[in-house]
């Protein structure tokens, strides 16, 4: 598994969804080879909307520039190599709770 060989850039989660994204990341690098960032993204995405609940949205490339609005405490951007991962909880049209908790 590569979870040791994770950097993490930015992040507001908590350490245990931390864990749950590198983990992911490494379980999508075992299956899928770093080319098919597409299938990367989409496994990563759809496993933390199940776990986590629904609204996640997953970028993966090695060139790539963001700008995103996301629910506080559910962030994160780290690199494996040189492959970059962000993931977050976008913000919608819906009213955000007071806590803006994901």
């Amino acid at each position: 598994m590569l979870e040791g060989k994770a950097v993490v850039g930015e992040t507001d989660m908590l350490q245990t969804m931390q864990q749950d994204a590198l983990h992911l990341a490494a379980k999508a690098l075992d299956i899928f080879d770093v080319s098919e960032s597409t299938d990367i993204a989409r496994f990563i995405k759809k496993d933390f909307d199940r776990v986590h609940g629904p609204g996640w949205q997953c970028i993966v490339g090695m060139d790539f520039g963001s700008f995103v609005t996301h629910y506080h405490g559910c962030f994160i951007y780290f690199c494996i190599g040189n492959l970059a991962i962000l993931l977050f909880k976008g913000l919608g049209r819906e009213v955000v709770s007071s806590t803006g908790d994901c």
